[in-house]
């Protein structure tokens, strides 16, 4: 399969590796230095491209890879507000998009055990739920794109929690989902959910060792989406491939 990259940092170095090694081409590498190649050729060539950038850049790539008749996978997180507009562009187009806050394998397990564990929560009012989560000194957005989507499937499935809020959980109202943020050093990824009551605590969490476990995801969905049209989700994935 060919692959084009846009985005050339440590996450675009680390999935050129890993598409490499599972046999496929990488046909264009799209950088801040040569931002007018996605018009070229070469990227047009491609039969997916991998999306890691910046919340500033990302809807903008997206858009004109959906122009290109390209297929988008894309991590960038933090442009939410735009997610409908580049939605509604790539259908236009005809295009294929699928975006996920992360594509680590492990992470979209811990997904799945915080919507579960967040249904059962709602019938225990004596447990409060906090969440944390700590990354590298890079990331530009916090919280993350991932602590966002585990915020989003605990509220989804407790009546008593209405909304997330970056704060102190000691700060934090009843109905408020207190979200805790770390950056430090070259830390790839931690999220923890605790639920606590007076007498116990219950902890799920994930920690990422590199970032090869999130390379490895964006690959494999961009093999499973080149081959299909319209806005896909990770979930459709997992679901498809039987891991979830």
């Amino acid at each position: 399969m060919k692959i084009a990259l846009i985005g050339y940092g440590k996450m675009g170095h680390a999935i050129e590796k890993i598409a490499r090694e599972r046999g496929h081409e990488i046909v264009a590498v799209i950088d801040i230095d040569n931002v007018a190649d996605i018009h070229g050729p070469a990227f047009a060539s491609a039969d997916v491209a991998i999306e890691f950038t910046t919340p500033a850049t990302a809807p903008t790539n997206i858009i004109e890879a959906a122009r290109a008749g390209v297929p988008v996978v894309c991590g960038s997180t933090g442009w939410g507000a735009r997610r409908a507009e580049v939605e509604q562009a790539v259908t236009e187009a005809g295009g294929t998009l699928l975006v996920s806050s992360n594509f680590s394998i492990g992470v979209n397990i811990l997904f799945a055990l915080n919507r579960r564990l967040a249904a059962i929560m709602n019938n225990l009012p004596q447990y409060r739920p906090q969440l944390d989560e700590v990354h590298h000194i890079h990331k530009l957005d916090h919280p993350s794109g991932t602590a966002i989507t585990l915020a989003e499937g605990l509220i989804d499935n407790v009546g008593r929690i209405d909304r997330w809020a970056e704060t102190a959980p000691a700060s934090a109202p009843a109905d408020v989902l207190p979200v805790e943020c770390e950056r430090r050093g070259e830390v790839p990824g931690i999220h923890t959910i605790e639920w606590t009551s007076p007498v116990d605590t219950i902890t799920i969490s994930h920690s990422a060792k590199s970032r090869e476990g999130f390379a490895l995801g964006a690959v494999m969905a961009a093999e499973w989406a080149a081959s299909r049209k319209g806005i896909l989700s990770l979930d459709q994935m997992l679901s498809d491939l039987n891991i979830i």
